[in-house]
This record gives C-alpha cells, structure tokens and sequence, in this order.
C-alpha cells in the first residue's frame, strides 16, 4: 500500500511537471495582435463560432444524412471564423496568419486528441466483443428500469472519468456502449446522453489526473491531493441531486416519448443478446484499477485494448477480422467499415481538426487582448466585498468557457485573472483552484459548442439506424454540470466553504 501511494504521487509530481510545461507554452504570446475595432476584435473568430455551431446544429441535427457530418460543418464554421479576424486585424495579417499556427500548436488540443483516439479503439474492441448485448442482457434478467439504467451510467461514468482522468475518453467509451444498451431497455437517449456527460463532469474535475485538476492547482500553487479532498463536498453537493433528478426524469421519460423507437434501438445490437460479452467488464475494470494505480492514460487504455482484444479471440466473442482488418469494406464485416481499431481512430478525425482550430481561435482571444480586457472588467467589479470578488471569478470562468470550448484551454487562460483576484483578497488557493475547476470541468459538457459535447454528438452520429441528436437538445440534461455550476455560486454569494490564505 506504502509503495502504491509512493508511486501515485511521483506519478502526479510528474503529470505537474508536464502540465507546467504546457500552460508556459501556452502563454508564450509571441507579438500581440491588433484590430481595427480594438480588442474586442480579437473575440470575432470565436464568437462566429459559437453563431455557427449553434445554427448548424439546429438546421444539420435532426437530418440522418448529415448529423454524422457536423463536425466538418464546424471545421467550415472556425475557418470562416478565422478568416473575418484576419480581415478586421491591423498590420501584416502574416502575423495574424502566424497565430494561427502557434494557437494549433498548443499542448492542450493534442492532449484531448490522443484521449479520443485511445478510448475510441477501447471502446470499438468492447463494443465488437459483444458488451453492449451481455448489458443488454444482464439489464432484462435483472429487471432493471430505464430510470434505474440511466442512474447507473451516471454513476459508472463517474468513476470511470474519475478514474482514468479524462471526461472526453469516457463519454467516448460510454457512448459506444452504456448508451445503445439504455436505449434498448428503454431510456430516454437524451437523458442516456446527459447522465453520460455528467459522470464525465464530474471525473474531470475530482479526478486527481484529470488535466483541468493538474491544472487549477498548479496554477495557483496548490497541492493536489489538498485540492481534491477539498473540492469533494462541492462535487457531491451537486452529485446527489443529479443523480435524485435523474432517477424521476428517466421514470418519467422513455424511449417511447423520443424520436427513437424500440424498433430502431434493437437495430443498435449487430450480435444475439447472451450474457458471453459481460466477460470483457474484465478488461474495463483493468483500465480503471491501472489509472488508479498512478498509470498514464496512455499506458491504461492500451492494456485495456490488447486484453479486451485477446478476450475475443479466447472466448470466441467476435471474428478476429472486426477487430484487425484494415479493409474499409470487407465481406466478413457485412456492413461494418473497417475493424475495431480502425474505426476507433477514424471516427474522430474530423473532430481533431475541429478542436486543433477553436484552440487557435482562443490564442486570436488572448494574443489579440480580448482576455485583458475580461480582467479588467472583473477586477472592476470586484470591488472590496470577498463574496463580489468570489462571485467576479465565478462570472470570469463561466465567460471564457462560452467562448473557448476546450475546458483546459479555458481554464489555463482565466487561471491567471483568479490568481491575480484571489491573491488580492486573500483568498486560499484551494478555494481559488476549487472554482477555476469546478466551472470549467461542468460547462466544458453543458454548451452545443463545448468539446464534451461535440465528442458525445459525434460517437452517438456514428451508430448506425436511429434518428440523431442535435447538440441544441442535451444541454438541459447535464444534470451534475448544471448542479455544480449553482452550488459554486451559491457558495461564492454565501460562503460556504470559503477558506483565506491565513486558515489552517
């Protein structure tokens, strides 16, 4: 045990040194930009945006042919975007043109990327085994309810996230498996969807490996473990009543009140429902007891692939060729495009391109001094009062993850402006990091734009038969994002919670 927590913390002391390195790259500036409309300039790229993904999702969302495709809609959306910042900048649009290309080569974007690319093939070797038919199956010999299914993914997914550290990864893996399973025992695929995110919200900001956890604390020179035992009472604050919500709406709302049919939820199922595939909830809870062990995620997931894969083979679950076949059609797969693996890292490539460009749109923010000019609104505001100061930072994270909509992006930007805030008041650094995490980790799965969301609409559009979600529909349902973003402000107005740099 002595030598398990010994390993756990150099393995931290090692993610913060890295995440160091990230956030020094990430305020590496370069040459500042400028606008013709001033600073506020630099906010256009991202605000068309945030326009566009909206309308897209409301006109693409509800069509089959296209639902699939919303990600190359977005990758337009950002580089239209890109282009009208370009005309409204002063001076040599080489320089805007440069920024570009340093926003792209930020840390932060390609961390999430290799997340989905791993917990994609994960999820695709345990969904070609026959996972989702042995749930499936244990879920009608046991009687479960819809209600009681969607309670459980929120729970499993937040022990997963919490687990292996990333939100993104579990949504990934839990839609490809949790969720077709929910839908064929008859929950509301909205609700499925929300209760899949909230777990993930809620992994990303209690996990201590979670990127956004590493990052809040480092930034404002706080240790980790005293962040996380810290921060425990504002997650299971806003825990309990999701999960209470979530037990009553999914009573109340089912398959047969949505656009998915019961009809078109079996078509989810390509294998007979027998309990065999349960066996592959073996190499599930590996990846969860190795990340718990202080493994990298990379290192986690990819034991996870090669067992899963081998439990394939072994048992009998599936052919080896639904797995490894790198033909795009193949007649062994009937209908399948590809194996497992191949699937895994395909149906993610747009998305990378997309969130390549939003963080570059994000560095346009800061380089442009559209950030600097947030602060010194903030700082206005402030005032003398803790709980306008408190009340301040909660308004100033919530802003930059409207318009930056990767969570880490968004938190390594605001970090600076809560520091700088929270120093002036006093106020501790783990209060401080608690709302530097807190908000980013819920509203990175709560906006249509936001990554967790385009990842949860993109696994989902790629299940084959079933009428599409549109981005605009799930937000409502992120039921443990919504909770902690209250409890965060009612703690800031209240006090609750609120520590000073001279307490003990």
């Amino acid at each position: 045990m002595v030598a398990q927590k010994k390993k756990t913390r150099e393995t931290l002391s090692s993610d913060e040194v890295e995440i160091k390195e990230v956030i020094k790259a990430t305020e590496a500036r370069g040459e500042l930009l400028e606008f013709w409309i001033g600073r506020w300039g630099s906010i256009i790229p991202m605000l068309f945006f945030v326009i566009w993904a909206v309308v897209m999702s409301l006109v693409l969302g509800q069509s089959t042919e296209t639902s699939s495709k919303v990600p190359t809609y977005l990758i337009l959306g950002i580089i239209i975007g890109l282009v009208v910042g370009m005309f409204l900048s002063k001076g040599s649009w080489k320089k805007y043109c440069q920024a570009i290309f340093d926003g792209m080569a930020k840390p932060v974007g390609v961390v999430a990327i290799i997340c989905w690319l791993w917990a994609g093939m994960f999820a695709e070797v345990l969904k070609a085994g026959g996972l989702v038919e042995g749930l499936v199956w244990a879920g009608k010999l046991v009687g479960v309810s819809s209600s009681i299914f969607i309670g459980v993914t929120f729970v499993l997914a937040a022990v997963f996230a919490s687990a292996v550290g990333t939100g993104y990864g579990t949504v990934i893996a839990f839609c490809r498996i949790m969720f077709p399973a929910g839908l064929i025992l008859g929950a509301h695929p909205v609700l499925m969807l929300g209760a899949i995110l909230s777990g993930a919200a809620f992994g990303d900001n209690l996990a201590p490996v979670s990127d956004t956890t590493i990052v809040s604390a480092v930034t404002q020179d706080a240790d980790i473990p005293g962040v996380v035992r810290s921060r425990f009472k504002y997650a299971i604050a806003a825990a309990i009543p999701a999960l209470i919500l979530f037990l009553i709406l999914g009573a109340l709302m089912t398959t047969s009140g949505s656009s998915i049919n019961l009809e078109d939820a079996n078509k989810l199922v390509t294998k007979p429902i027998i309990a065999d595939g349960l066996i592959l909830l073996i190499p599930f809870a590996l990846v969860i007891f190795l990340a718990l062990r202080g493994n990298h995620i990379i290192v986690s997931i990819t034991w996870g692939i090669i067992v899963a894969s081998a439990f394939v083979i072994l048992f009998k679950l599936g052919k080896p060729e639904e797995i490894f076949t790198l033909k795009w059609k193949s007649p062994e797969l009937e209908e399948l495009k590809g194996g497992a693996l191949l699937r895994g890292v395909v149906g993610y490539l747009d998305l990378s391109v997309l969130i390549l460009l939003i963080v570059a749109a994000g560095h346009i923010m800061q380089a442009g001094g559209a950030l600097d000019a947030i602060k010194q609104w903030i700082l206005d505001r402030a005032k003398t009062s803790v709980s306008r100061a408190e009340v301040a930072i909660w308004s100033l994270v919530t802003s930059l993850n409207l318009f930056i909509t990767v969570n880490t992006a968004a938190e390594i930007a605001a970090a600076p402006i809560v520091k700088e805030v929270g120093e002036s008041y006093k106020i501790h650094p783990y209060r401080r990091a608690n709302f530097l995490d807190a908000l980013t980790s819920a509203l990175g799965y709560i906006f249509p734009w936001s990554g967790g969301v385009l990842v949860a609409i993109s696994a989902v559009g790629e299940l084959k038969g079933i009428t599409p979600i549109s981005h605009t529909e799930v937000w409502p349902y992120v039921l443990h994002g919504w909770f902690l973003v209250i409890v965060m402000l009612i703690a800031a107005i209240t006090g609750f919670g609120r520590q000073f740099t001279n307490d003990k």
